[in-house]
C-alpha cells in the first residue's frame, strides 16, 4: 500500500480549517502529518490520514475539492544537515520536490520525512541510491501503518490537532 497525502484548499476565515477537522474527528480518522498555509482568501492544507479513502471520501462529501498525492518516506538523522543531504541529492538529479511532511512516527533515533515529487521513480531511485530510504518505506508502508507505529494520541484529541 502507498502513503498518499491528501490536499485541499479552504476559504481563509475562521472556523475553516475546524470543519475538515470535525468531519475527520467524527469518522475516527486520525492524522499523521499536518501542513497549512494561507493567502488572503485561500488557505492551502495537506495531511497525511489514518485512512487516505475515506478521508477523501467524506471531505469531497461536504464539497471539498481533494487531490491525493504518493508521498516516499525517508529517514533522517536526528542532526543539522540530515535533510540537506536528501534534498541536494535529489537537486543534482533535477528532481524536483513539490511538497515535504514531517511525520510524528519515528524509526528508532531517525525522524521519518514523507516527500512528493514531479518525478516520483526518479526521486525514489535517488533516494534509494543514497541510502535514504527506510526498509518500512521500501515496501511502501500505509497510511495506517504509519500511524500504527505513531505515538498513542486519545481519539478525542484528534481535532486538536489540526
Amino acid at each position: 500500500m502507498v502513503l498518499q497525502e491528501l490536499a485541499l484548499e479552504l476559504p481563509n476565515r475562521p472556523g475553516a480549517l475546524a470543519g475538515v477537522a470535525r468531519i475527520l474527528t467524527k469518522e475516527r480518522i486520525n492524522v499523521a502529518a499536518l501542513s497549512v498555509d494561507s493567502t488572503a482568501r485561500r488557505g492551502h492544507v495537506r495531511l497525511v490520514a489514518s485512512d487516505t479513502t475515506r478521508a477523501r471520501a467524506l471531505l469531497q462529501e461536504a464539497g471539498f475539492r481533494v487531490e491525493t498525492h504518493e508521498l516516499i518516506a525517508v529517514r533522517l538523522e536526528d542532526r543539522s544537515g540530515s535533510f540537506l543531504q536528501v534534498l541536494e541529492a535529489l537537486a543534482r538529479e533535477k528532481v524536483n520536490v513539490t511538497s515535504v511532511a514531517i511525520l510524528v512516527v519515528r524509526e528508532g533515533a531517525q525522524s521519518l520525512v514523507a516527500l512528493t515529487s514531479d518525478d516520483l521513480p526518479r526521486a525514489r531511485q535517488v533516494l534509494r541510491q543514497g541510502g535514504f530510504i527506510s526498509e518500512s518505506a521500501e515496501r511502501l508502508v500505509s497510511n495506517k501503518d504509519l500511524l500504527a507505529a505513531a505515538p498513542t494520541i486519545p481519539s478525542e484529541t484528534v481535532g486538536l490537532l489540526l
